[in-house]
């Protein structure tokens, strides 16, 4: 019953090009129980996933599933790509056809390493 009340709510502003960063917020009740958090490159037409987080509550009720679901059809034509190694993650992240982080293109990869790089 719970998991069809959770709304999907993007944190994309409509017309901003931006960064390309995203997350995908799962709110239930006006409580954020979860959130995607993605980068996209246009030029490319990869994705790729950097940050799955649910609540313990959610677990176990494919809200992630959905969740994954959901970006590929609010972004067709994107090929998807992962930088999480955790054993569950990964289990996911072949169901819903998602590739590693390996081959995902220049332009993310390099982002990537920007963003873990000391101040």
């Amino acid at each position: 019953m719970a998991y069809r009340r959770i709304d999907l709510l993007s944190s994309h502003i409509p017309g901003d090009v931006g960064t390309g960063d995203e997350v995908l917020l799962l709110v239930h009740v006006r409580k954020v129980v979860g959130e995607v958090q993605y980068r996209m490159c246009r030029t490319c037409a990869e994705a790729v996933i950097i940050g799955v987080e649910i609540d313990a509550f959610f677990l176990g009720t494919g809200l992630d599933a959905r969740a994954l679901s959901h970006l590929r059809s609010r972004h067709p034509g994107l090929v998807w790509h992962s930088t999480l190694n955790l054993r569950g993650t990964r289990h996911l992240l072949r169901r819903s056809r998602v590739l590693d982080g390996n081959d995902m293109c220049d332009h993310l990869r390099v982002r990537a390493v920007q963003t873990h790089l000391p101040d």
